[in-house]
């Protein structure tokens, strides 16, 4: 191989690297699915959460509502991190740290009752303007992710049971 050719693939390697990076959404490619519902994580970065956990493992989910169940599923690992997209921007933010907004009129993902965490509370009040919904922090919001999830549930069987029953039209 010529020093040239090696250059050349060194510097599409640094350009991928550094679009990776700059996106901000590596954590889509590492887990494209949700591991709860099987949801594509990409369509779904606007509010696709990552928990990662105090033994070193990481789980990816579409949704606060199944970073919900990963958490009461996994009730002996502490959570050392949880991670959430910025509704507006889709950047992976401390969901922690994060201004959420709960309910208004945009149905959620997963969810009845939305919830979507944002970088500050600026890009929430702005949400909150034309959708409607509460102002919240990372706790009331994963609580209503556990109080909603009977419904959720029950909402998610019957619509994947309508969709069973729909013939598939094939063109």
């Amino acid at each position: 191989m010529t020093k040239k050719f090696i250059f050349l693939i060194m510097t599409l390697i640094g350009c991928f690297c550094l679009t990776s990076a700059v996106s901000g959404q590596e954590d889509i490619q590492k887990f494209p699915s949700c591991n709860h519902c099987g949801m594509d994580r990409g369509k779904f970065a606007h509010s696709r959460m990552v928990i990662e956990y105090d033994d070193g493992t990481a789980e990816g989910m579409c949704s606060l509502r199944c970073a919900a169940v990963d958490l009461a599923i996994k009730i002996d690992k502490a959570p050392k991190a949880i991670w959430v997209g910025a509704y507006d921007t889709k950047k992976l933010i401390d969901a922690e740290r994060a201004s959420w907004l709960i309910g208004g009129s945009k149905m959620g993902v997963m969810t009845k009752r939305a919830k979507w965490g944002f970088e500050g509370p600026e890009q929430a009040e702005r949400f909150k303007k034309e959708n409607g919904g509460e102002l919240s922090t990372f706790e009331p919001a994963i609580k209503a992710a556990y109080e909603d999830l009977y419904e959720d549930t029950k909402m998610i069987r019957e619509k994947r049971k309508m969709m069973k029953k729909e013939p598939r039209h094939h063109q």
